[in-house]
C-alpha cells in the first residue's frame, strides 16, 4: 500500500518522480505529492485525488531540482486530502519524508513532540517522523544519518521511508522495516521505489533492502547498514521482465489484458516443472522433508486465500494428508496447532502481504517448515521462507487480481502432485491422467475466453442489480467465492457466496423476484444436488445464470442464461470456470463506468495489518 519513489542524479527529479508514481498508482491513489531539492530549499507540491491532479499543478508551477521524493497514498490515518498527503515535512522545512506502513506508537511520540513545542498540521501517523528526525538532527549537530538512525529505533510498527534534508542536497536516505523498498542503480543517478515497475524505464539493476536496513544514497554511491550501523554488502539483482510487460498493449484496462495473459502465465508456471515422463518438480522442497510432515497449513488473504481453498482439496485428495487453511490475518490469533511436523504454505502475490508475513514468521517460530508461493522474485516472503515457488505470472498492475490467482492454482496443483508422487498415496496411473490434463491447462483457459462476447452481452442485463448471489458445490463453491470477490472489488455490487446445500438454511430468505444468482456446476458428480438448489431459487423468482460444461449442462433445465465453460477433470474445473467469472465482473464494472484498474478504497499490495 502506498507508492514511494526517490531520485538523486543529474536529471529533472520531478519528471522521474511523476513517471515512477504513475507506475505505482495501483498501490494507492487517494492523493499524491513530491518534494524536490532546488539546490537551496525543499519545494513541495501535493494534491488530493488521482495523480493527474498533481501533474496539472506541476504544469502550472514546476519544481526544479535533481534530488527528490514522491508518494501516492492509500489512506490509513487521516482523510484522503492534501493536508494528509505525503511528503510530510518538519516544522522548519528542513526534513521531508514519504512513508509506507503504520507507526503504531505515533500517539505517544506525537504527545512527546507536542510537549517539546512541535506543531502538527495533519492527522497522519507519518508526521511524527520528520519532526522526530529534525529533533535528533539538532541533537546530533546536523548529522543526517545519525538523526535518521535515532528516529527509526524509536518507531514501533512497519515502515518504508525515503527522506531528504535541506542541508544535504545530493543525499537521499532510505529505510526499510516490514514494508518493501528497493534501490535502483544507474549511471550518475540512483533511485528508490516501493516496487520495481516504478523505475523499470530507468534501470534493471536493483538492490533489495531487507528489514531493519538503512541506505545512504547519492548519485554515485549506495551504502547499506543495519540499524546498529553494521555495513552490509548486497548483491545486485537483475530484473528480467521488460517495461512493456507493465503496459496495456492496446487493451482498455490492465485487468482485461491480464485476463487474456493467463494462458501464457499458466504455461510459464508449468514450464520446467511438469514433464509427463518425469516426476513433478516443486521448487524449494525436497521429498525427504515431506516424509517428516503430518499436516499442512495454508495461510493467505483475499484472492490468495481462495486459491488456497482449491489447494486444500487437491492436496487432500491426491496426497491423503490433512490440510487446514486460515486467513492469515486470523491465523496468529487462533493459537494454531503448528509444530515441527507441520508444513506451512504462505501464498502472497506480492510477497509483501503484512498479515501473511506475520503468520509465516509465527509458524517458523513454532518450528514449522515454510514454503512461499509468490509472483515477485526477491520479495520478503520469498527471502524469509525455507523454500519458495515462483509463479512467474509477470507484472500484475490491476488491483483486482486475475493471473496471480490462476498461477497460484497451478502452483498448488503441482504441489499436490509432487506430494502425491513422493508419498505414493495415489496410484501413479491416476496421477498421470491429472498431469496430462494439467499440461493442457493453457489451452483449456484459452477456450474459456471464447465466451467473452456472450458474457459482455449478459453483463448489460445485470449490471444495474444491487445484490447478486453465487452458488456452487465442492470446488465450484471455492471458485464462486473468488468470482464474487471480483464483482465486489470492481463493480461495488453487493454479492454473497453460498454452498448450494446451505442455501435452504437461511440465505434463501434473501431471494425474491429477479434476484440474480450465478450458479456454477462443473462437476458431474454434484449436478443432481446442484439442480435441486437451482430449482429452489428459481421457484422464488430468481434470474439464474448457469456456468456449466458440455456434460454438466445436460443435467440442468432451470436457468435463464447459460455460459459454457471448457470441460476438464473435476479437480481442475476452477481453471476452466474462473475466466467467465473474471470477465463477467469486468464487463459489469465497465458498463457502470467505474475505474476498473483502481477500485475505490483498495490497493494492490497490502503491507499494513
Amino acid at each position: 500500500m502506498c507508492g514511494i519513489v526517490g531520485y538523486v542524479g543529474e536529471k529533472s527529479a520531478a519528471k522521474i518522480l511523476l513517471n515512477g508514481l504513475e507506475k505505482l498508482e495501483y498501490r494507492g491513489y487517494d492523493s499524491a505529492g513530491i518534494t524536490v531539492h532546488n539546490g537551496k530549499n525543499l519545494c513541495i507540491c501535493k494534491k488530493s485525488g488521482r495523480l493527474k491532479n498533481l501533474e496539472d499543478a506541476l504544469l502550472e508551477t514546476p519544481l526544479d531540482g535533481k534530488t527528490g521524493i514522491g508518494h501516492t497514498r492509500w489512506a490509513t490515518h487521516g482523510a484522503p486530502n492534501a493536508k494528509n498527503s505525503h511528503p510530510h515535512t518538519s516544522m522548519n522545512g528542513k526534513i521531508a519524508v514519504v512513508h509506507n506502513g503504520i507507526i503504531e506508537n505515533y500517539d505517544e511520540l506525537r504527545m512527546d513532540l507536542i510537549q517539546k513545542g512541535y506543531i502538527f498540521s495533519s492527522e497522519t501517523d507519518t508526521e511524527v517522523i520528520p519532526h522526530l528526525i529534525n529533533h535528533h538532527y539538532r541533537l546530533n549537530g546536523g548529522n543526517f544519518l545519525c538523526a535518521v538512525k535515532a528516529t527509526v529505533t524509536a518507531l514501533v510498527g512497519s515502515f518504508a521511508l525515503a527522506i531528504i534534508c535541506e542541508d544535504h542536497p545530493e543525499t537521499l536516505i532510505a529505510v526499510r522495516k516490514d514494508s518493501p523498498l528497493i534501490i535502483g542503480l544507474g549511471c550518475n543517478e540512483n533511485f528508490v521505489a516501493s516496487d520495481i515497475p516504478a523505475i523499470l524505464s530507468e534501470t534493471k539493476e536493483v538492490l533489495l533492502l531487507d528489514d531493519k536496513e538503512i541506505a545512504v544514497i547519492t548519485k554515485t554511491n549506495v551504502s547499506i547498514s543495519d540499524f546498529e550501523g553494521n555495513p552490509i554488502n548486497r548483491d545486485v539483482h537483475h530484473v528480467t521482465f521488460t517495461e512493456n510487460a507493465a503496459q496495456k498493449d492496446g487493451y482498455e484496462h490492465f485487468m482485461l489484458k491480464e485476463i487474456h495473459e493467463q494462458p501464457r502465465a499458466i504455461a510459464g508456471t508449468l514450464r520446467g516443472r511438469l514433464n509427463l515422463c518425469e516426476p513433478v518438480k516443486f521448487d524449494g522442497l525436497d521429498g525427504e522433508t515431506l516424509k517428516n510432515i503430518n499436516k499442512i497449513q495454508i495461510i493467505a488473504c483475499g484472492t490468495a486465500y481462495h486459491a488456497g481453498l482449491v489447494g486444500k482439496v487437491a492436496i487432500e485428495r491426491l496426497a491423503k494428508i490433512p490440510v487446514t487453511i486460515d486467513l492469515a490475518s486470523e491465523y496468529r490469533y487462533n493459537q494454531p496447532l503448528t509444530d515441527n511436523k507441520t508444513l506451512v504454505i504462505a501464498i502472497s502475490q506480492s510477497g509483501e502481504t503484512a498479515d501473511t508475513l506475520a503468520g509465516m514468521r509465527l509458524a517458523r517460530s513454532l518450528g514449522a517448515k515454510t514454503i512461499a508461493i509468490t509472483n515477485v522474485v526477491g520479495s520478503t516472503v520469498s527471502r524469509e521462507a525455507d523454500g519458495v515457488f515462483y509463479t512467474y505470472a509477470g507484472p500484475e498492475i490491476s488491483v483486482a487480481s486475475t493471473k496471480a490467482y490462476t498461477t497460484q492454482l497451478v502452483a498448488l496443483y503441482l504441489f499436490a502432485l509432487f506430494m502425491a508422487e513422493t508419498l505414493g498415496n495415489t496410484p501413479q496411473e491416476e496421477l498421470d491422467i491429472i498431469k496430462s490434463e494439467l499440461a493442457n491447462a493453457p489451452e483449456i483457459f484459452s477456450r474459456a475466453l471464447v465466451s467473452e462476447e456472450k458474457i459482455e452481452d449478459l453483463s448489460k442485463k445485470i449490471c444495474n442489480e444491487r445484490d447478486m448471489y453465487y452458488l456452487g458445490r465442492g470446488l465450484d463453491y471455492a471458485v464462486a467465492m473468488e468470482g464474487s470477490l471480483k464483482l465486489k472489488e470492481i463493480s461495488y455490487i453487493h454479492s454473497e457466496t453460498y454452498a448450494g446445500g446451505e442455501l435452504k438454511h437461511g440465505p434463501i430468505a434473501l431471494i425474491e423476484e429477479n434476484t440474480v444468482v450465478i450458479a456454477i456446476s462443473c462437476d458431474d458428480s454434484l449436478c443432481g444436488k446442484m439442480e435441486s438448489n437451482i430449482k429452489e431459487v428459481v421457484t422464488r423468482g430468481a434470474f439464474v445464470v448457469l456456468l456449466a460444461n458440455d456434460t454438466t449442462k445436460l443435467s440442468h433445465s432451470s436457468y435463464n442464461e447459460l455460459i459454457s465453460v471448457p470441460e476438464t477433470l473435476p479437480l481442475l474445473t476452477p481453471l476452466a470456470s474462473i475466466a467467465a467469472l473474471q470477465l463477467l465482473s469486468y464487463y459489469v464494472a465497465k458498463n457502470l463506468g467505474y475505474d476498473i484498474d483502481k477500485p475505490r478504497n483498495l490497493a494492490k499490495s497490502v503491507t499494513v495489518e
